[in-house]
């Protein structure tokens, strides 16, 4: 009996025609479970994860608080080229440090970094975190990420500490709340080609499950591409860059016109101001070097939702979690990659199609919209 490496020594390696009946079929039931139910499903489906928001009601604002108890093992995947961000190093498979107890999604861009302060506070006082090896102190592991929102709205609000702290105080397993709320608040999408006069529309924060049998994937994701959404099964433009008349431009074909030399305006793509953050999670007992290819394979199933994706101005980064409260020797971690892909999707879809309408920015809903 041979062993796979990739994700536990003891798992045992597939043949070619075993893995490719296992991965189809649970393709096909997940498939089967979003037809009949698309409305339903949330990252808090995992066990061992809750979730908090915080909505600023004075501009479109806020932050969101992903806990784990008691702490989970996790990776990252980030191949924007400007991710703005916080501990997010420590998720590397040569860090040492091997479980997190939180991840903090905001909007403010890096100017709300600091916020996260409110969720080690949060943690202090309950006396959550490492052991320090000093008497009386906990150090909790918080890994922070931020979108730019700063010009939906006055710049000079964004999400501090006590909003963070706030986040955290609603956390529980109960749905996660979707579309404008929490980190996905300012979120908006579709606005690379407004030089040219296509509009955008407005993004917002997402999540979807798989549950086969005592096997549970989640995803949560903030939606604030620059590029178009697609429904991933289809193709089809959900919701992206519009022409005056409120039909789909396509953002990339109208590359092709920028190509061509035809006039119309120069590419909006500037570093910093577009991100898409997600997190996928199972309780599937997970390693930690695994967990950066679990991350990498999930964010193909966001280059399936959003089009382009990765780009020089983008920050796009996704974690992947593994609250490990089950072992499942028999599940490789490319079948569990190929599931994550396809939540992903599904949250990122559904974080635009639960967005709503603020200035300047319609969401999928509006009548502008076609």
């Amino acid at each position: 009996m041979r062993h796979n490496r990739g994700m536990l020594p003891t798992m045992t390696d597939y043949t070619r025609r075993e893995f490719g009946g296992t991965l189809a079929a649970a393709v096909a039931m997940f498939r089967r479970q979003a037809a009949g139910q698309t409305a339903t499903g949330s990252l808090t489906d995992v066990p061992g994860v809750t979730v908090g928001h915080y909505t600023d009601t004075r501009r479109p604002t806020g932050c969101t608080a992903i806990l784990f108890d008691p702490t989970a093992v996790a990776g990252v995947d980030y191949d924007g080229s400007a991710p703005g961000e916080s501990q997010v190093v420590l998720l590397q498979p040569v860090s040492p440090v091997e479980r997190i107890h939180a991840i903090f999604l905001t909007g403010g861009g890096v100017m709300a970094l600091p916020a996260a302060g409110g969720v080690l506070r949060f943690f202090e006082e309950k006396k959550v975190g490492f052991d320090w090896g000093n008497p009386g102190l906990r150090i909790p592991i918080v890994v922070s990420a931020v979108i730019d929102d700063l010009s939906v709205g006055d710049p000079r609000i964004r999400p501090d500490g006590d909003a963070a702290y706030k986040a955290c105080a609603t956390a529980s397993s109960s749905p996660v709340g979707e579309g404008n709320i929490g980190a996905g608040t300012g979120a908006t999408i579709g606005k690379m080609h407004r030089g040219r006069g296509f509009g955008g529309m407005k993004g917002g924060l997402g999540t979807a499950s798989l549950k086969i049998g005592d096997v549970v994937i989640g995803a949560l994701a903030v939606v604030n591409a620059a590029g178009d959404i697609l429904d991933w099964r289809t193709g089809r433009i959900v919701a992206g860059a519009r022409r005056p008349d409120g039909t789909f431009a396509d953002s990339v074909e109208v590359m092709h016109s920028i190509v061509a030399g035809k006039p119309g305006g120069a590419l909006e793509d500037p570093v910093l101001r577009s991100t898409t953050l997600a997190v996928v999670a199972t309780n599937v007992t997970v390693a930690k070097p695994s967990l950066t290819k679990l991350a990498m394979m999930a964010n193909c199933g966001a280059a399936r939702a959003i089009r382009p994706y990765h780009t020089t101005g983008d920050g796009d980064q996704l974690f992947a979690v593994s609250t490990a409260k089950i072992q499942r020797n028999d599940i490789s971690l490319t079948v569990l990659g190929s599931l994550a892909a396809e939540v992903v999707a599904e949250a990122i879809v559904r974080g635009v199609r639960a967005a709503r309408s603020i200035e300047g920015w319609p969401a999928v809903d509006s009548s502008i919209a076609r």
